[in-house]
């Protein structure tokens, strides 16, 4: 029901910043929570950012302080702001987006969006 499309993935220079945006849309259900998931090569998906539909934040704490995640309701959109990139960084970048349709939940994620930070 719900399709998740992000923009704004490429490459980058270490230190640089670079805006990530996904737009969701499809349902006839609001979004709950939205945010960031990532994959680096040979690790697990980690969570880099959750938005809940009030505004509130969690992040992780290798992006603390560097991130910032926002969200427009009107607009089902979803931003990452990224700021003093390392290569660390280098990731699949996901779009993740839920929604409580009953008593449970239901998760839904965008395509993947490369992110290289060169040193």
């Amino acid at each position: 029901q719900v399709q998740l499309v992000e923009s704004g993935g490429g490459l980058v220079q270490a230190r640089g910043p670079l805006r990530l945006s996904c737009a969701a849309s499809g349902s006839t259900f609001s979004t709950n929570s939205m945010g960031w998931y990532r994959q680096a090569p040979g690790k697990q998906r980690e969570l880099v950012a959750l938005i809940g539909s009030g505004g509130g934040t969690n992040y992780a704490d290798s992006v603390k302080g560097r991130f910032t995640l926002s969200r427009d309701n009107t607009k089902k959109m979803v931003y990452l702001q990224m700021s003093s990139l390392i290569p660390e960084d280098t990731a699949v970048y996901y779009c993740y987006a839920n929604r409580l349709p009953g008593y449970y939940q239901v998760d839904y994620w965008g395509q993947g969006t490369q992110v290289t930070v060169s040193s």
